[in-house]
């Protein structure tokens, strides 16, 4: 009876999804005069601001639907729309130009039609399902283990002949749903040009941002350092005959301030391009962020070990993505210790970093907005993902991927 009664339960679910659909095929069918009427209303002009709500209620219905076939196949719908913003003129322009406007509209009696017929057809169905199903598997199973209890050899389980249609009903309207409220493969492209767009406007200022940054270093501190050095060479040079001790004592100032001079601008270079990424790999580059972190960190790097290195710009990446994340737990999250793993599958590089701080980061405002920006602008620019789970009380977590091809 376990069998029947697990049958039973999957068919209810199937129905379900068919029954709970039917005042949505009712909202459809009005919807599917709805549109006709609003498209008048546009030739009309004094009723033309009406389209973008009409819009508006076609999406809504299609996003529900979109949710229900979703969780019936177990993968979301993906969603693409323009947004209906600006004037009016533009929202009615807009509604009248995205494509999405008319595969909702041809969705519509696609639905009605589609749910109000399978539905229909579930309801003989249960009828003869409980009568051939119930004596197939209710009665007939329980012979079966009655038999198999004497005989000593397990009894194979029985199938449902009627009951499983339903199922079948079920995730034929979700698959529908699904292929048409699916975006289009031009929308889809559309959007990725746009994304591809944001991105490189995106990798353009950030880079002009780090040549800002370089030349400001340079600015404020290298050259000040060059201007003074020239000084005192200049005076040592004047008093070279006159006074050659307080020459001598220039000379000095002048060889510090060389050593200074080399130290800020090997600090530089190290934002630019740390060495130690070039020399040691991205490894041995996270190992001396760790070794120079004021908290313990725990690492996991076994998957950026292996002789196999990956590209320069995508260590870069992972590498700065690091260092700006240990910077902001330092000075931010009062933690006491923080952990950074890498793994690699699916030609993906995952980074991810944890700490058990105060939490509370939210990437869009606050001290650590600039720096989480900067890992986003850059992770983005290798067409790579960055996410960000800060609840307050902690943890927080930063996880960065990164395509890098093997």
């Amino acid at each position: 009876m376990q069998d029947f009664a697990d049958r039973l339960e999957r068919s209810w679910n199937a129905a379900q999804y068919l029954y709970f659909g039917l005042p949505l095929a009712w909202l459809c069918l009005l919807a599917s005069f709805l549109v006709p009427i609003g498209l008048v209303f546009v030739l009309f002009v004094i009723g033309a601001p009406a389209w973008p709500e009409i819009v508006l209620v076609l999406r809504r219905l299609a996003g529900y639907e979109r949710t229900r076939a979703g969780t019936r196949l177990g993968t979301p719908v993906p969603e693409l729309y323009l947004p209906l913003d600006g004037a009016p003129a533009d929202r009615i322009r807009l509604a009248l130009t995205d494509p999405g406007t008319w595969r909702d509209a041809r969705w519509l009696p696609i639905l009605t039609c589609s749910v109000i017929g399978f539905t229909a057809l579930s309801v003989p169905l249960w009828g003869a399902g409980l009568v051939v199903d119930g004596a197939r598997m209710g009665l007939g199973g329980a012979l079966d283990r009655r038999r198999a209890e004497h005989s000593g050899v397990p009894a194979a389980p029985r199938t449902s002949l009627v009951l499983r249609h339903l199922d079948t009903l079920a995730d034929t309207q979700a698959r529908w749903s699904a292929r048409l409220l699916r975006p289009s493969a031009s929308a889809r492209l559309a959007e990725r040009v746009a994304e591809l767009s944001d991105t490189r406007a995106g990798a353009v200022e950030a880079h002009s941002a780090e040549l800002r940054r370089i030349e400001r270093d340079l600015h404020d501190g290298v050259q000040a350092q060059l201007v003074a050095l020239s000084m005192r060479i200049g005076l040592a040079r004047q008093q070279v005959r006159a006074d050659p001790d307080a020459a001598l004592a220039r000379l000095d100032e002048a060889q510090e301030g060389v050593e200074g001079a080399l130290a800020e601008l090997r600090q530089v270079v190290r934002t630019v391009h740390p060495p130690v990424l070039t020399d040691r790999g991205l490894a041995g580059a996270v190992r001396a962020l760790a070794a120079s972190s004021a908290i313990p960190v725990e690492m996991g790097l076994s998957a950026v070990e292996s002789g196999h290195r990956l590209p320069a710009s995508v260590e870069a990446a992972a590498y700065f993505a690091v260092a700006e994340a240990l910077t902001n737990i330092r000075k931010h999250s009062r933690a006491t210790r923080a952990s950074v793993r890498f793994t690699r599958t699916n030609g993906l590089l995952r980074v991810t970093v944890t700490d058990d701080g105060a939490g509370g980061a939210d990437g869009a405002d606050g001290a650590d907005a600039s720096g989480l920006l900067g890992i986003r602008r850059r992770v983005a620019a290798l067409d790579g993902t960055t996410g960000l789970t800060s609840p307050p009380g902690g943890p927080t977590e930063l996880r960065v991927e990164l395509p890098c091809g093997s």
